[in-house]
C-alpha cells in the first residue's frame, strides 16, 4: 500500500487558480472632467482582494489615491473619499473580500 502524499499538480492549481483571482479582483480607474482651460475634478476609484488581512495588489485606498497623482495634473485637492465598510462584519471579511475605494477632487486654478 502506497503512503498518502499530497498530489503537487493539485496544489499547483490551487495555487494558479488563486493569483488569477486576485488579479482579477483587483482593478481601477480615474475620470478627469475640466471645468474651466486649467480645472476642474476628478474621480478615481480601486478595488483590490483581501486574502487574511493582506490586500492585493494594494489597498484599495492607496491604488486610488495613486492613480489620481499619477496623471501628472497641477493642484490635486481630494475633497471626499469613500472607502467599503461592512461595521461588524469587517473582522469576517478581513478572511476572504474584495474591498473597493473612491476619491473625489478637484485639480487646477479655478481662477477668480
Amino acid at each position: 500500500m502506497k503512503p498518502l502524499r499530497p498530489r503537487t499538480d493539485t496544489a499547483r492549481a490551487r495555487l494558479l487558480a488563486a493569483t488569477l483571482l486576485c488579479a482579477a479582483a483587483s482593478c481601477a480607474s480615474v475620470d478627469f472632467t475640466r471645468d474651466t482651460a486649467t480645472s476642474g475634478t476628478f474621480r478615481s476609484s480601486a478595488r483590490s482582494f483581501t486574502i487574511l488581512s493582506w490586500e492585493l495588489p494594494r489597498p484599495a485606498e492607496q491604488v486610488a489615491h495613486e492613480n489620481a497623482s499619477d496623471s501628472g495634473l497641477p493642484l490635486l485637492h481630494v475633497t471626499s473619499e469613500r472607502v467599503t465598510h461592512w461595521g461588524w462584519w469587517d473582522w469576517v471579511l478581513e478572511i476572504l473580500s474584495s474591498r473597493s475605494a473612491t476619491v473625489r477632487g478637484t485639480w487646477g486654478d479655478p481662477g477668480e
